[in-house]
């Protein structure tokens, strides 16, 4: 942009037309409107100055319009017809930039002219030939830095509509119970959260493959086509994208660790799911060291996960890790107790539960810090259970996985 504007002014030192300017008065009478854009030799808006309307030759103003920001102006003058002129905000006042004669403005009707300096007539009066060369360049610059814009400005767009996608596959369990009715069975229910989340993470690997095409040195494009991938269970393609993204990383002139961190976790996660253990704390704690901030987020995450494989032994380790990083969370204690109750026996002679070591104390400080809690009826029959003689087995409720 900085040479843009030097270029132009540059060009405003050969383009200044000499005239006589006088004070414009308020049209009496009828009047009609004008308005225009005023377009720069470069091809872009000039974004102030201003445009008069003139007679004799450009020499008499009779009204005189402020160009905004955008390149714009309007405004209202008697009829008749005139030379509009215009002039740059360092344009002395008996001087202009560009005139265009035979403007008429008919009272009552709005008239549209633009001022558009890029034109062969004005190039040819007044720009050198070192000048038009440098021009030329300064255009097909400009075109590509307005394609490039118009790309980043669609990507944006997709970026966005990705984050609600995503939001509503978070929320696809609730939209699902309230589309079906309160009479809806819980197969049902799952059956249409399933094909609402399937719709959703579709539309997210749409829009991805196409912007990761269109700009493939953006890991954040790639980030967020691995999650949706996740959501698909297409793994394999998940953790193509992920990598990718962490490779992008490496060249970026300001790397994310934001961006690097929720691409290790996502390996992290496909590695849970698929049965690989040591590369899923792996990849996890590559997420903690590049990005702390996420430490408890991630490590909390893939206790979840392995929950929801149903690993008890890795589920517990993972939520112990997840304590370490928050001791005032409680669903870690949960997650722990839940993982550690896999290995829980009854003992032959009472029948009384027998917890694992560490078991019943992750149940307690889960109460003691979410006495209320979600979970807090099922852990209190959990430990009930385990001090009452009985034969039944105890269930496991896994919660959801929450980002």
């Amino acid at each position: 942009m900085k040479r843009n504007l030097s270029l132009w002014l540059g060009l405003l030192s050969f383009a200044l037309v000499p005239v006589l300017a006088q004070t414009p008065a308020a049209p009496k009478g009828p009047t009609g409107k004008i308005h225009g854009r005023v377009t720069n030799p470069t091809g872009l808006p000039a974004t102030s100055g201003t445009i008069s309307l003139s007679t004799n030759g450009g020499s008499n103003s009779k009204a005189t319009f402020t160009v905004d920001a955008q390149g714009d102006y309007s405004g209202e003058a008697a009829p008749g017809i005139y030379t509009l002129v215009y002039r740059a905000p360092d344009t002395p006042p008996d001087k202009v930039v560009d005139q265009i004669d035979d403007i008429k403005v008919l009272a009552g009707q709005d008239t549209a002219q633009d001022d558009d300096m890029s034109r062969k007539e004005f190039i040819d009066k007044n720009l050198t030939s070192d000048q038009k060369k440098q021009l030329e360049e300064l255009k097909k610059h400009n075109a590509e830095a307005l394609k490039a814009n118009a790309i980043i400005a669609g990507i944006n767009a997709d970026i966005k509509a990705s984050m609600q996608d995503f939001k509503d596959a978070d929320g696809a369990y609730a939209a699902a119970a309230q589309a079906l009715g309160a009479g809806a069975s819980r197969a049902d229910i799952d059956a249409k959260e399933a094909e609402i989340k399937t719709a959703k993470f579709s539309d997210v690997e749409t829009l991805m493959l196409k912007d990761t095409a269109a700009k493939p040195d953006a890991s954040v494009l790639w980030a967020q086509l691995g999650q949706a991938q996740v959501g698909l269970k297409k793994y394999d393609d998940a953790e193509a994208s992920y990598k990718k993204a962490l490779e992008v990383e490496t060249t970026a002139k300001k790397p994310s660790p934001m961006t690097q961190g929720a691409a290790d976790a996502g390996l992290g996660e496909i590695y849970a799911r698929t049965g690989k253990v040591a590369e899923a704390n792996a990849a996890y704690d590559a997420a903690v060291k590049i990005y702390p901030e996420g430490a408890f987020t991630y490590l909390r995450n893939e206790a979840i996960i392995f929950s929801q494989v149903g690993n008890g032994d890795a589920q517990a380790a993972a939520a112990d890790e997840a304590i370490k990083a928050d001791p005032t969370q409680p669903i870690p204690y949960y997650l722990k107790g839940q993982g550690l109750i896999q290995k829980a026996s009854i003992d032959p002679a009472t029948g009384k539960m027998i917890l694992p070591p560490g078991c019943e104390d992750a149940y307690r400080k889960y109460l003691e810090l979410a006495p209320n809690g979600s979970f807090a009826n099922d852990v209190k029959g959990i430990l009930a259970e385990a001090t009452q003689t009985h034969s039944s087995s105890v269930a496991n409720s896994k919660p959801k996985k929450n980002k």
